[in-house]
């Protein structure tokens, strides 16, 4: 019974995804860490816990805060009836997984690169470089850079957490995303206080980074793309991001598409890397057909690891929540 329930959960949170996106409402839980995590850190900051052992604090406090809240909510909605606590998982499992919201970003750009400067504001979406002189090619690898990128952090590793370790396993790990956003960073005020974030965001995506490639693959061979350039250039060219697991899926994807990613990158102004993912001979001078290629694959991966998924809730190891 209690894993029927849970498929139940899963397949209701994916079917809405698909249908409506991302949610927008002014509780989204995303938007509540952030405002957790920003409370909890001034306040350790004020106490003069700006170091690694307030960092600690920090990640136990939005972590923890996090399971609180959603099983404070539910045992309370428990006590009305078992189908409202039910829903409450499956509202939040909804908003908390954006396997559409990532492909709808994608869509945008494509439906604006007749209109450079409407495709560089919706590009700037997605990502943090500097996209106010971007041409289009530029935009579209960018564009395939994003979607291919977040399709570990983004994707696979919230639904799999779902599927094998319930809907704590997903509130962890968004919980653990948000951190990693707000204060893994590599600055003066984070590079003590954000090393809990960061390195525990870096250790939930290690294996989904790197099982992304065969998926990504197998997606390839399916749309008769190159799943032989994918896994070549995964290995080869994964290393030329600085996060060691966001490279994995992103040179997957340059290689089942066989074109070229990354080249000239600004940040703030500042050039700050002009080298190019893929072999040579595959083309940079990329366009919308390219883009549209690319959405084909990141939906084929996305309709992939829901099936990889399902096939892991036997082994889920936690107690029934």
């Amino acid at each position: 019974m209690e894993l029927s329930a849970h498929l139940a959960l899963i397949l209701a949170a994916c079917l809405l995804d698909a249908a409506f996106g991302d949610p927008v409402y002014p509780l989204h839980p995303i938007r509540l860490l952030g405002v957790w995590s920003l409370a909890w850190e001034r306040r350790l900051f004020a106490a003069g816990l700006n170091g690694y052992l307030g960092g600690l604090l920090h990640w136990l406090l939005v972590v923890g805060g996090a399971l609180a809240a959603w099983w404070g909510v539910r045992r309370g909605l428990g006590w009305f009836h078992p189908w409202l606590a039910w829903a409450w998982n499956v509202f939040l499992a909804y908003s908390l997984l954006c396997m559409r919201d990532l492909l709808d970003h994608g869509r945008r750009v494509l439906d604006a690169l007749d209109d450079l400067p409407a495709a560089r504001r919706r590009l700037s979406l997605l990502v943090g470089r500097d996209t106010a002189a971007l041409p289009r090619d530029g935009i579209v690898r960018a564009t395939i850079e994003s979607l291919s990128e977040n399709l570990t952090d983004g994707v696979l590793t919230p639904l799999w957490a779902l599927c094998l370790f319930g809907l704590p396993g997903l509130i962890v790990i968004k919980a653990v995303s948000s951190l990693d956003s707000m204060v893994g960073h590599k600055n003066a005020r984070y590079q003590r206080f954000g090393w809990a974030g960061a390195r525990s965001d870096d250790l939930a995506h290690w294996l989904p980074a790197r099982l992304s490639v065969p998926l990504v693959a197998v997606a390839a061979a399916l749309l008769r793309l190159h799943p032989g350039s994918a896994f070549r250039a995964a290995w080869r060219d994964h290393a030329l991001l600085p996060s060691p697991n966001s490279g994995w899926s992103e040179a997957a994807c340059a290689g089942a598409l066989r074109v070229r990613l990354l080249g000239p990158i600004r940040y703030g102004g500042q050039l700050v890397t002009e080298a190019y993912m893929g072999d040579a001979d595959w083309s940079a001078d990329l366009d919308g057909t390219d883009l549209r290629r690319a959405l084909r694959l990141i939906l084929v991966c996305d309709l992939l690891a829901v099936a990889v998924g399902l096939t892991l809730i036997p082994l889920r190891v936690l107690m029934p929540w």
